[in-house]
């Protein structure tokens, strides 16, 4: 069986692909580059990523293809990301970009190298039950990256590998160590899904007009102005200045709510009630199997590592609603909730309304 690597130059991607060697399977390996930018201080690294890639295939002696989806990265998912921001939401791109990027574009281009399947370095698991592909969490709770896969489908699941859903990063780092792998000891990616770790508020005001509002308190009280609700997100401490004079309390200040209709933004300090909500109403509702009979009880994250939290989801018009057994902190539209049950992920939605009932 052939399988083609997404070998981005990071180490959990060369691990996947000496792993899939030492299982027996014929391999190659494929470099994306999916940002065209211009980037003179250093956030993209794709030259040296790709650098790093070409060591890791040359050291296993994998055949090493270069693609640029450029073009389809930007119309699929950061023009998305642009326009959910520009109406005061929080989108999540890696989410997006999974579906729209890694297991669409660039496993039809594989399928078309001759490849029966595609491998990544997600910290996810994949099986195969009564007749259905199952998402499962990896193994290793600290990197387990089903939240982000939650939009793939049966047909992605049947022709997709992920050798690192079983082991730990831990692990990882040892298996590169003891194969000499020059991305061994790199740096894990952060930041925007091929765009790269960056000041975000900065980042975005090159693609985004100001647009000057007020930053307010609960009672109304004027405390400084913002410029554009799309530079902030609800949950933020960092980045708000908001300094003393404000209150009597020395407690840090949250944004809590993000009114579009008076651009205004609603701040509040420490763990105030504001912060949070018992339900959230979705859009774009996503099964990866078939549809479960609802209401059904499960647990639900509306955000990367945390934990999950038992929920009850009720059918509502063509989506659902999401009923928490413990009120959530920072529910924010335009981000996924992902449903689970135990160590199968379900699918997701995308978070519209948030309210307390």
């Amino acid at each position: 069986m052939k399988i083609i690597v997404g070998l981005s130059g990071g180490v959990d991607s060369s691990v996947a692909t000496l792993m899939l060697l030492e299982q027996g399977y014929d391999v190659e390996a494929l470099f994306m580059k999916n940002w065209d930018e211009d980037d003179k201080d250093g956030h993209c690294t794709a030259e040296q990523d790709l650098s790093d890639a070409q060591k890791v295939a040359d050291k296993l002696g994998v055949k090493l293809h270069t693609i640029n989806f450029s073009a389809d990265y930007w119309e699929d998912v950061f023009e998305h990301f642009l326009q959910e921001h520009k109406k005061g939401r929080t989108p999540n791109p890696d989410v997006l970009c999974n579906q729209k990027i890694k297991f669409k574009v660039f496993l039809e281009h594989a399928l078309s190298l001759g490849a029966d399947k595609i491998a990544t370095g997600h910290y996810a698991r994949i099986s195969h039950d009564d007749g259905e592909y199952q998402l499962k969490t990896g193994l290793d709770n600290n990197k387990d990256q089903s939240y982000f896969l939650y939009l793939l489908g049966q047909e992605q699941l049947s022709k997709s590998l992920f050798p690192l859903g079983g082991i730990s990063k831990t692990e990882v780092r040892a298996i590169a160590n003891k194969h000499n792998l020059i991305t061994a000891d790199k740096k894990d990616s952060t930041g925007i899904c091929f765009i790269g770790e960056r000041n975000f508020s900065e980042f975005l005001q090159t693609y985004l007009p100001k647009q000057q509002g007020d930053i307010v308190d609960e009672n109304g009280q004027f405390i400084k102005h913002h410029q554009g609700l799309a530079f902030y997100t609800i949950g933020q401490r960092k980045g708000l200045e908001i300094g003393g004079g404000f209150s009597n309390s020395p407690e840090p200040w949250f944004v809590a709510n993000k009114r579009v209709e008076s651009n205004e933004i609603l701040v509040v300090q420490g763990d105030h009630q504001l912060l949070y909500h018992n339900t959230l109403n979705t859009s774009n509702l996503h099964w990866i199997g078939s549809q479960p009979n609802l209401p059904l009880s499960c647990q639900a994250k509306i955000r990367y590592r945390q934990a999950s939290q038992d929920c009850t989801i009720i059918k509502q018009n063509d989506c659902v609603k999401v009923i928490f057994k413990n009120p959530q902190r920072a529910i924010t539209p335009g981000q996924s909730i992902v449903f689970y049950n135990d160590d199968i992920c379900l699918g997701g939605a995308i978070i519209e309304t948030r309210n307390n009932e």
